[in-house]
């Protein structure tokens, strides 16, 4: 029995919850996955897991093994990187997650030039909205936009966005400017909400926010199809500042009741902490850091008073 690979299978199977949820992130046959935690078992001579038909729960002992296994493994890790010399030059693989858009017009530009400036070093980005468990999924970093719960994950502050309401040129020559948040329920709003529900806006009015509620004569899934609609002219728009920067700057959108928007969001880097910070991740954290904060402050530039 090889006891390292046992540990990290067994680490699997408890963070995903079931010995399939380990086979399918360790991408080996779930009878396999299943000797390897009772071959552990046998070892030890003491029940670690009890498998039950919904999930896999530790028993005391258990507990108690996995703690000391996390730890080992961890420093196993550090040691073989810095006897690999990746402490020494940047190179290794990398994972990185950002939400769609974001990710998509200011990460994958400062990620391709980090690329071509640390050639020994390959990096997957990985694009969603969901919120991706940094620990379960492995990744090295991650970019998130908003409060940030409570965790021991370290994060580096980048700056912030504002979610921000704007027509086109051509829809406010033909219906006119809301000149307050109430002014809405006379307007063609066009909905952006994942799960179709976006019937009200919230609004900062008189020092607190109130849901302001709205028309949504167009609604749509994707921040990019809100955006899509707004510069054809179909009706008031509320998106997050970065989404509609660039229509802002070159005046293809106007920026609405900013008077009465609600606090910015701030944006993150997030990273699980380590004894050592690998250098291929602290060489991404420093170069991407200074890049995304420049780009930041662009859009909020581009946020003129309307």
């Amino acid at each position: 029995m090889d006891r390292f690979e046992a540990m990290r299978t067994l680490l699997a199977a408890v963070d995903g919850g079931s010995l399939s949820a380990a086979s399918r992130r360790l991408r080996v046959p779930l009878p396999t996955v299943s000797r390897r935690v009772s071959d552990l078992e046998a070892h030890l001579r003491t029940q670690l897991v009890v498998r039950t038909s919904r999930r896999l729960l530790l028993t005391d002992a258990g507990r108690g093994y996995v703690a000391a296994c996390r730890q080992i493994l961890e420093e196993l890790d550090d040691a073989e990187r810095l006897a690999s010399g990746e402490y020494r030059t940047p190179r290794g693989a990398l994972l990185v997650t950002a939400p769609v858009l974001f990710g998509r017009l200011h990460v994958q530009p400062v990620v391709l030039d980090f690329l071509a400036v640390y050639p020994e070093i390959s990096l997957r980005l990985m694009l969603s909205d969901a919120t991706i468990d940094i620990v379960e999924e492995r990744v090295d970093l991650a970019l998130r936009i908003g409060a940030l719960p409570d965790s021991g994950l370290v994060a580096r502050r980048l700056g912030e966005v504002r979610w921000i309401v704007c027509a086109s040129p051509d829809y406010l020559g033909r219906r006119g400017a809301p000149a307050t948040p109430h002014d809405l329920v006379d307007h063609d709003c066009i909905g952006f909400d994942r799960l179709g529900g976006d019937s009200a806006w919230p609004f900062a009015i008189d020092g607190r926010t109130h849901e302001v509620a709205i028309r949504p004569r167009f609604s749509v899934s994707t921040a990019s199809g809100a955006l899509d609609a707004a510069l054809a002219g179909a009706g008031v728009v509320r998106v997050l500042s970065y989404q509609a920067s660039a229509a802002l700057a070159d005046g293809r959108l106007v920026k609405l009741l900013g008077r009465w928007e609600t606090a910015p969001l701030p944006v993150h880097l997030l990273h699980n902490p380590q004894p050592i910070l690998p250098l291929k991740l602290r060489a991404l954290i420093d170069f991407a850091a200074l890049r995304l904060r420049d780009r930041l402050a662009a859009v909020q530039d581009t946020q003129a008073a309307d």
